[in-house]
């Protein structure tokens, strides 16, 4: 049973309510009937519980996607994103896709393990792994984890290429074995720009970095000759696509080679909390900013068809496409693309560690 929060917004989390668990048999929601009622919180504590690992590596076909493998070190995001597409699959796990995807987060443990048994499999054929496909490998749960550190250095050791998408500056904490990678074109790293006003950053992504800070990742990752790129996710028509180009040309002027581009999706449950948040900060944006997302979505809120799902289709999705293109070519910024990563150095872990431990 889930029992929906009143719709508030809490300091440093980005759903205002929990919706219901739509694999769950019943629900039932709290109303105002005139009794006496506990305060509703406004900070909400994060809890964490471990969950062994089972297999390591996520597949995917989708012809919108430049990469067929990830890697989620953890299940539900701090961060608290509000458009977040992977909110829906908090339900899996009983959870609801609102407050609780940024509050009760599951860390997976063995989960190196596990990916070194996968990696040294006999019909494994090496292509790069995207950090990651439904959280940011870089949350504030990584400080403690620790994972994704360990997955780079697996990584490194047998010489596998990745990609990073990420909103933190935590990623710097790495840059040791991320400068090693890149000397061995074994990684790149993109990180995500949706605005570069803190105002909307504090609510639309509470506890990511500050794009001041996403900006200095980029020239500090330049700096130490790692590839670095850009990932302007998501366009929120009427809310900041205005900044498209701006976000470009700080972007580029931090060291960023390659870009790309993502209109809002609001699969399933991340519609209604979308509109709740909208309503709830920016009540005089809320009629336009979903009349324009139906526009771009042939009259629904979302289209989940290959080739539609990233981009949307109308009149306002071309215009964004045109705008998107027309800066990026201007600054020499390339398309996101996983080309020019060295997957010919791959050697399966175990068999790497066999033949230096036959030296002696």
């Amino acid at each position: 049973m889930t029992i929906r929060h009143p719709s508030t917004p809490r300091k440093g989390r980005g759903a205002t309510y929990d919706p219901h668990n739509r694999f769950a048999p019943t629900a039932s929601e709290a109303i105002d009937d005139g009794w006496w009622q506990d305060e509703t919180p406004s900070r909400i504590a994060t809890e964490v519980r471990d969950e062994a690992t089972k297999s390591a590596l996520s597949w995917n076909r989708s012809p919108d996607l430049p990469f067929d493998r990830s890697l989620n070190p953890y299940r539900g995001c701090e961060h608290g994103c509000i458009y977040c597409y992977a909110r829906p699959s908090h339900a899996y796990w009983d959870l609801s896709p609102g407050l609780d995807f940024e509050t009760r987060l599951i860390a997976r443990t063995g989960l190196v393990e596990r990916l070194r048994e996968e990696l040294c499999k006999p019909g494994y054929v090496c292509r790069p792994i995207n950090l990651s496909g439904n959280t940011d490998c870089y949350q504030p749960l990584e400080a403690e984890r620790r994972t994704t550190r360990a997955i780079l250095e697996l990584l490194l050791e047998c010489r596998h290429p990745v990609t990073l998408v990420t909103k933190s500056a935590l990623i710097l904490r790495d840059l040791d074995l991320l400068a090693a990678m890149a000397e061995r074109r074994l990684v790149r790293v993109f990180i995500s720009l949706t605005s570069l006003d803190n105002e909307l950053k504090r609510t639309l992504e509470p506890r990511t970095a500050s794009p001041q800070a996403r900006l200095k990742v980029m020239r500090e990752l330049n700096t130490a000759g790692v590839p670095v790129g850009t990932l302007i996710a998501p366009v929120i028509p009427g809310l900041n696509d205005h900044e498209l180009e701006h976000l470009l040309e700080a972007a580029s002027r931090s060291g960023a080679r390659s870009a790309a581009w993502m209109l809002l999706r609001l699969p399933l449950e991340v519609a209604p909390l979308f509109e709740d948040w909208l309503v709830t900060h920016y009540p005089e944006r809320a009629a336009k900013v979903m009349s324009l997302m139906r526009q771009c979505r042939g009259g629904e809120t979302y289209d989940s068809r290959f080739g539609k799902r990233m981009r949307g289709e109308g009149v306002f999705a071309d215009l964004l496409a045109q705008r998107f293109t027309k800066a990026s070519r201007r600054l020499g910024m390339q398309g996101r693309a996983e080309t020019g990563l060295d997957c010919s150095g791959f050697r399966p872990p175990r068999a790497q560690g066999d033949l230096f431990g036959n030296t002696e």
